[in-house]
């Protein structure tokens, strides 16, 4: 076999999972964006470089910008390999893309395979892979969800964590979009990742279900805070079977003022969200929660939200875009205790 072995996207995503390295040679920013499941960030070029070498490029020309950016990039690979390849074996397989497996790739993937490694590199590098994300996600997965559906607090997002604890497969939606899919639903401490990555990750999971098996999802808007979910898996969504998920108000404070810490503790910052319901409930009903929240009264604020915010939004919703939800099984939770979970959980994979 000569090497590096260039194969095409659809040759690399049937071993996908069998490379012992994916390698992004891509600048940081564009490798931020969104990047093949698994891979690193080794590039060939960083931001401030590319810029430099495409400037010069337009400016001076062709010619002296290849020699800048060949200087580059046999310095960066170079320290690249004495960083984190120095210690691999003979028989180690990494798998090499740019953006479109060319130049960046290309150099990298050649330096390698002269060392004596089994490089791949893929064949139309990310735009490629882009490409096969977005016709996967353009057609209705065939595979068989059952919908979580309930009202704010009751507990679906925690029940999803316990079945894919226990074996079951599970589509976590918020989970890959770093957001609990309200207007307060941000999680302080990470960002949402882009569109693009979002949707990888997606692609990510549901490559891997068993069409036999079913995927237990919770019920979703089209969009998870400022990301949209694909339009057939929601389609598909809520085309799906649910279950009907409850727990009693007391309850559903309780679990909402655990998950909810960071707003406990700021309260300016859920005043700041809590702005963005002005145009719902007016200024003076606003004015009167943040009021609550600045006073420490998070339990009557909690109390309050859910039963003339969140509840009504919650039903006007749930018949008209979940068209089996009038034949969903019902699952009723007493407590928010590890045990109730557990116990909800195995009762599902049991059906």
């Amino acid at each position: 076999m000569k090497y590096p072995e260039i194969l095409s996207i659809e040759q690399v995503l049937s071993q996908l999972d069998t490379f012992d390295a994916i390698i992004d040679a891509r600048s940081p920013c564009e490798y931020a964006l969104d990047h093949l499941p698994g891979a690193i960030n080794a590039p060939v070029l960083d931001d401030e470089q590319r810029i430099r070498v495409g400037t010069m490029y337009k400016q001076v020309g062709s010619f002296e910008a290849k020699k800048l950016g060949a200087a580059l990039v046999a310095k960066n690979i170079a320290e690249h390999i004495e960083a984190l390849w120095i210690d691999k074996p003979r028989e180690w397989r990494p798998l090499i893309y740019c953006w479109r497996g060319g130049n960046r790739s290309g150099s990298m993937a050649h330096i390698l395979a002269k060392i004596g490694w089994p490089v791949v590199q893929l064949e139309g590098g990310y735009k490629a892979f882009r490409q096969e994300v977005n016709t996967a996600l353009e057609h209705a997965p065939e595979l068989q969800f059952k919908v979580i559906c309930g009202t704010t607090g009751s507990g679906k997002s925690r029940l999803l964590e316990v079945l894919a604890a226990q074996g079951a497969q599970v589509l976590d939606l918020e989970k890959l979009a770093a957001h609990r899919g309200s207007v307060l639903g941000h999680l302080p401490s990470q960002p949402q990742p882009s569109q693009k990555a979002f949707e990888t990750q997606i692609w990510n999971v549901l490559r891997r279900f068993d069409p036999a098996r079913p995927v237990f999802v919770e019920a979703e808007s089209k969009k998870v805070g400022n990301l949209r979910v694909p339009a057939a898996l929601m389609d598909t969504m809520r085309a799906s079977d649910c279950i009907a998920m409850t727990l009693s108000l007391p309850n559903r404070v309780r679990l909402l003022m655990a998950d909810y810490t960071h707003f406990l503790a700021s309260p300016e910052s859920l005043n700041g969200q809590l702005e963005h319901l002005t145009q719902l409930h007016g200024k003076e009903k606003i004015a009167s929660w943040q009021a609550m929240s600045q006073a420490g009264q998070m339990q009557q604020l909690v109390e309050q939200l859910l039963q003339q915010h969140y509840d009504p939004a919650y039903l006007r919703s749930i018949d008209r875009n979940f068209s089996k939800y009038a034949q969903a099984v019902p699952l009723e939770l007493a407590d928010i205790d590890d045990a109730s979970f557990a116990a909800a959980a195995r009762q599902l994979t049991a059906q």
